[in-house]
């Protein structure tokens, strides 16, 4: 998927293989451990062809091989989760300076590291959209509330179940934005083939900004971006943190609710408790309104160019 997202933004990509070691079981070690190795010989290659000035990482095991390939180079590393994972923690072993979304994630670093607080960095088209544009854009009725479901890039199974579950009774008073994932896309859409013109679903939605911008409430798991994207748009959520990841996406959760911009969902919980939920915000505008300005008032939406200084200093330095 990040291939095809650089080749769309105009942008050289190069691969390197690399496999995550955390966690594996031992029959797999082995393997991982080999395709780091050809990761790192690949990352080599790709520093001696592009001689950069300075790398920039955001995580991941990815990221692990050309750290330690580039280890002669200044680096920085940003910290899109609050909690960062073990893949981020050994990179910051590797950087010069660290980039922060939010001051809690610091407690996780050694305070000798360089730390700056930036936020979340957005794409500049996220920022075109007003809310009247998103409801034309989708072709929305301005007088009915528009709820956003997401489960990220990659879709949320349990979330597009619970959608399907309650759809009818959703479509009676609401408008529906449904981003699917391509996981459950052809299922989601046979089931949903007579929802009718209130219901507006997609696999993958290039314009997301158009999405956010639209809704007056999101329901979504809550990885890094929920801590850039919806206070951006002062959009008030339902987190579902991913069960499976819940250790991080749970502190993100976390983070939003104690400050009265979201409520917190368990994934278990989802089936029994989504429609009433819903229900229950949406039927108390001063409640959701109050949940938007405490969105808002989180929002950071010059992070992508604070970042951009901080590499830019670390090239003319």
């Amino acid at each position: 998927m990040e291939a095809d997202l650089v080749a769309r933004a105009g942008v050289d990509f190069k691969g390197i293989q690399a496999a995550g070691v955390h966690g594996v079981s031992l029959a797999k070690l082995p393997g991982n451990l080999a395709k780091l190795v050809r990761g790192y010989q690949q990352s080599k290659k790709v520093l001696e062809e592009f001689k950069p000035d300075v790398l920039f990482f955001t995580g991941g095991y990815v990221a692990i091989p050309m750290a330690m390939a580039g280890r002669k180079h200044k680096s920085l590393l940003y910290v899109p989760d609050i909690e960062p994972g073990l893949a981020l923690k050994t990179l910051a072993k590797f950087s010069d300076q660290i980039a922060l979304t939010t001051p809690q994630s610091k407690k996780w670093f050694s305070e000798e590291k360089n730390m700056t607080v930036t936020g979340y960095p957005l794409r500049d088209d996220l920022k075109k959209w007003t809310k009247v544009d998103a409801k034309a854009y989708f072709e929305l009725d301005p007088n009915l509330p528009t709820i956003l479901f997401t489960g990220g890039s990659s879709g949320a199974r349990s979330i597009n179940q619970a959608v399907l579950a309650i759809l009818d009774q959703l479509l009676e008073k609401y408008q529906v934005i449904h981003l699917t994932g391509l996981l459950d896309w052809e299922s989601v859409q046979a089931a949903t083939v007579n929802a009718g013109n209130r219901y507006h679903a997609f696999p993958y939605l290039h314009e997301i900004g158009a999405a956010m911008a639209a809704a007056d409430l999101a329901v979504s798991r809550s990885g890094a971006s929920t801590l850039g994207e919806y206070p951006y748009f002062g959009l008030p959520a339902i987190l579902v943190p991913y069960p499976y990841a819940w250790r991080y996406q749970k502190v993100n959760a976390d983070y939003l609710v104690e400050r009265g911009a979201a409520v917190l969902l368990r994934d278990e919980e989802l089936k029994s408790g989504l429609l009433t939920l819903i229900n229950d915000l949406l039927a108390n505008p001063t409640y959701l309104a109050h949940m938007s300005r405490a969105m808002s008032a989180l929002s950071e939406p010059m992070a992508a160019e604070r970042i951009a200084d901080l590499l830019f200093e670390m090239t003319e330095a």
